[in-house]
Order: structure tokens, then C-alpha cells, then sequence
């Protein structure tokens, strides 16, 4: 049988020096920060089963948290909702991702970034399409950021308790929706998406 394609080391190999692979989560919510992470693997000791955060179960995102944490080099950034609201989602995405870099311990010498567009910043640069399903540093970059968001949003739930924000984590259930028109927005809501404007002019 052949063996399921997943990321791997090729991307980061051809590369000189120290390689980040860098990933964000929560562009799409309509609550909360975007995050991002920035995590310079060690080549001798990448953890078995890094995969693009999606496609791993929750238990096992949070078990491979604490691996990556323990064995790599790990920065991370986020965005406020404000700042998202103030200068649009992908801008405040690269921010985030500028952020995460800088909190690396020490400074890559190449980058390499989920999606088709990078920061415009002094690092050496690659943009993979798909690439926290292609290369593991990315891969190991979007569970970190993932499991951060998530974890922050489950903590937000506890003082916002009828936005559903523990299951949802912000995206735009039913649920959210209707205790945003039921309740109004909080501080943690992006005024500027869409669906929170509409109901908000509802609920005035």
C-alpha cells in the first residue's frame, strides 16, 4: 500500500542555515486575535505525525503542543481584534506573523510561510501554497498557533459565557451569530467583518 503523502524536511533542506517555518490561526473568526507561530525545528529530532493542524484530532494537536515546545525553537505573535479592525485582516496576519518571528530566541536565516504571500520584512523567504501540509517546520508552526488561539478562546469563554466561544472559538455559528444579535459585540469582536456589522445594526 502506498504511504499517505505528508509534510517533510525536503522544503527546509534546501535551505542554508536555520530554517522557521511560519503559520497562522483565526483569520476567519469573527472574534478574538489572529495568531501566529514561528518554529525552527531541530533536523535530528522532528516529532513523528506533524501535519497541517486541520487534519489532526484535537488530542492529538495538544499532545504534539508539548512535544514541539520541548524539542524546537518556537516564537509567537498575535493581533489583536482592534489592530485587524484598523488595518485589515492580512496585513494584521503579517503582523502577527513579524511578531512571531521576533520572539523566536534567535533570529532565522530563512523563513519559510504558509500561503502565497509573505511580510514584507529582512528575512529570506518562501511562500508554500499548502505548506502546513508539505513541509513539517510550517506543519509544527500551525498546531502551535492553533492550539494557542483555541486554548485563548476557550479562556475568553469564561467572562463571555453565551457566545459559544469554547466550541466555535469565534467563527460564525448560529450560536455566535444569534448572541450577537441577542447580546452586541464585545471588545473581542472584529467590527469590521461583516456579519458582526450587520448584527450589531440589528440589535441597535
Amino acid at each position: 500500500m502506498k504511504r499517505a503523502a505528508g509534510p517533510d524536511y525536503s522544503h527546509e533542506g534546501r535551505c542554508t542555515g536555520l530554517v522557521a517555518g511560519v503559520d497562522e490561526a483565526g483569520r476567519g473568526p469573527l472574534a478574538g486575535p489572529v495568531v501566529a507561530a514561528a518554529v525552527i525545528l531541530d533536523p535530528a529530532c522532528i516529532p513523528d505525525g506533524l501535519n497541517d493542524s486541520k487534519k489532526l484530532t484535537h488530542a492529538r494537536r495538544e499532545a504534539l503542543f508539548d512535544i514541539i515546545l520541548g524539542c524546537a525553537r518556537v516564537g509567537i505573535g498575535e493581533a489583536s481584534p482592534e489592530e485587524i479592525d484598523r488595518i485589515n485582516i492580512l496585513q494584521a496576519t503579517f503582523l502577527a506573523m513579524t511578531r512571531a518571528v521576533a520572539a523566536l530566541p534567535v533570529a532565522p536565516d530563512h523563513v519559510l510561510v504558509d500561503g502565497n504571500r509573505a511580510p514584507r520584512w529582512s528575512y529570506r523567504s518562501d511562500t508554500i501554497v499548502g505548506g502546513d501540509a508539505r513541509s513539517v517546520s510550517i506543519a509544527a508552526a500551525s498546531i502551535i498557533a492553533k492550539v494557542t488561539r483555541d486554548r485563548f478562546m476557550v479562556r475568553l469563554h469564561e467572562t463571555h459565557p453565551d457566545y459559544g466561544w469554547h466550541e466555535n472559538k469565534g467563527y460564525p455559528t448560529r450560536t455566535h451569530l444569534e448572541a450577537v444579535s441577542r447580546l452586541g459585540v464585545t471588545v473581542h469582536h472584529r467590527r469590521s467583518f461583516g456579519p458582526v456589522q450587520r448584527a450589531s445594526e440589528v440589535s441597535a
